[in-house]
């Protein structure tokens, strides 16, 4: 087993390097950096920093209708036979950004890039949240009716926007399965990273991989993966609307302890962090670019915003103008980033673990353990009484991230799937797949002993995959959200044809929009 396990991570060894140079493309070329102001950022950065201050523009600023229209939606009670409420909608798509990311990714942005990578993040958010806005909308006016649900997301808008041909749409629906399934194996490795710390921390002794214990937690965590997903996205949308409140609850009332405990701090953590994103600390590599790429690049990896990731959540939910889940998804790209991020920065930044090492290639090294420095952080910052205490509830908090994230991955994979085949016998076997085959997987990995640690870099990759696939179909569909939202403001939210905006769909028909008010 610990063969087959280690020729798996030689096989993926070469996408270290590849998603290495994915992400600081061009940065390679002394004829870019040379260029002023744009020459130290890379090519991803540019794109996502571009296209939400295009949208931002565009929309008129349409963040400011999201945090005014969000709450009203997600709390309206109505009963719905199709798809799932806006809240279900909302709590879905922060069960995927709500993951692991807010932990080790803001964790990782800071002991790569310094302070100033959490203030790149902040404005990663802020302009993020009208791409998410836009492909949120994207994936409500294309979505379609699968039996007493509702599917869509980049697969089905892409198709439409791409001019039609089916052949688009299912190597779109290929693409989002393979970076859904191959993080599958990460996201399974979190949950036993962290009920790991949960035991070590609380008996004092590290348990043996192969020990009774990981054998029940690989167990218990296949069994209970296998009963939500083959159940369908209902039941997983049921689990999660219970789940993701309390577990966001949680971690941020624990992060707003420790905040208040050091709050005389808190005007050093914003001189840190704004002056880091100015002028980085040498240790951090001494420029703005090394800050703000890893801002966007972590950023990215917690908001999801502009990937195409979640798009999936928004088309499920029935709404009664598209525009109404672009509010909703965008409102979660803020929750995600400038709400829970933000504390997680607080708890890194101001350990200032970093001060004991001199040498950057000491800190790295320190550091490579994003989870072990986080909570080395939170130690830091608290009485050694509740030491033991916080630790165990900041671990469980991120079992449940690493679960959350993982249930999503494989609902999402399945969404997607519909649009290559509605039959049973297919959507199950998607199902099997992704709760059967890359979740054992992954349990099997940690079982043998291995970090995987090539896997890892999957993730980096996956992401910019998405990012480059997505953006530009988000350009050539964004003048149908426009119309969109110019008829949101135009009639307050009123009844929406999509002929009225020169645009034939499946569901915004006169038909299926009977039932509402003018």
């Amino acid at each position: 087993m610990n063969e087959l396990f280690a020729r798996i991570n030689e096989f993926f060894a070469f996408i270290q390097p590849i998603a290495d140079a994915a992400w600081s493309f061009p940065l390679q070329y002394s004829w870019y950096t040379n260029i002023p102001i744009i020459g130290f950022m890379p090519l991803p950065v540019l794109i996502l920093m571009g296209i939400g201050l295009y949208f931002t523009i565009r929309t008129h600023g349409v963040q400011r209708m999201s945090f005014s229209q969000a709450i009203p939606i997600m709390l309206r009670q109505r009963r719905t036979d199709v798809g799932i409420s806006s809240l279900a909608s909302f709590l879905l798509g922060l069960a995927m950004r709500a993951g692991p990311g807010n932990i080790v990714g803001v964790t990782g942005a800071i002991t790569v890039g310094g302070p100033g990578a959490l203030f790149w993040m902040w404005v990663a958010a802020f302009f993020g949240m009208s791409s998410a806005f836009v492909e949120s909308v994207l994936a409500q006016l294309f979505k379609e009716k699968n039996n007493n649900e509702f599917v869509g997301g980049l697969p089905f808008y892409g198709r439409r926007i791409l001019g039609g041909f089916r052949g688009v749409g299912i190597v779109l629906s290929v693409v989002f399965m393979v970076y859904a399934f191959f993080n599958v194996p990460v996201q399974t490795f979190n949950v036993f990273s962290a009920i790991g710390m949960i035991v070590d921390t609380a008996t004092g002794t590290t348990a043996d991989r192969q020990s009774p214990l990981y054998f029940a937690i690989a167990i218990a965590l296949v069994c209970g993966c296998a009963f939500l997903i083959l159940g369908g996205i209902r039941r997983v949308t049921a689990f999660t609307n219970r789940l993701v409140p309390v577990m966001a609850v949680v971690f941020c009332g624990i992060s707003l302890v420790i905040i208040l405990i050091n709050l005389p701090l808190l005007p050093t953590f914003f001189s840190q962090v704004i002056g880091g994103a100015i002028s980085p600390n040498a240790l951090f590599g001494g420029g703005i670019g090394v800050a703000l790429a890893e801002g966007v690049r972590r950023g990215l990896m917690s908001n999801e915003a502009g990937q195409g990731t979640i798009t999936m959540a928004a088309a499920v939910a029935d709404n009664d103008h598209p525009c109404e889940q672009g509010f909703v998804q965008s409102l979660g790209v803020f929750f995600d980033t400038i709400v829970i991020c933000t504390m997680t920065g607080f708890i890194v930044v101001i350990a200032h673990l970093w001060m004991d090492y001199a040498d950057p290639a000491l800190w790295a090294e320190a550091s490579a353990s994003r989870i072990g420095t986080y909570v080395n952080s939170v130690q830091a910052l608290i009485p050694d009484a509740i030491s033991a205490l916080i630790t165990i509830i900041v671990s469980i908090c991120y079992a449940l991230f690493a679960f959350t994230t993982l249930l999503g991955m494989i609902s999402f994979a399945e969404i997607s799937a519909t649009f290559i085949s509605r039959t049973q016998h297919f959507i199950m076997g998607v199902r099997v797949l992704g709760s059967l085959v890359f979740v054992p997987f992954g349990a099997l990995s940690v079982l043998a002993g291995l970090e995987l640690g090539n896997l890892w870099a999957m993730s980096d990759l996956t992401n910019i995959m998405m990012l480059y696939i997505n953006i530009p179909i988000l350009l050539l569909g964004s003048p149908c959200v426009f119309k969109a939202l110019a008829h949101y403001r135009q009639t307050n939210g009123g009844k929406f044809i999509s002929s009225t905006i020169g645009l034939e769909t499946e569901h915004w028909t006169e038909e299926h929009q009977r039932h509402l008010p003018d």
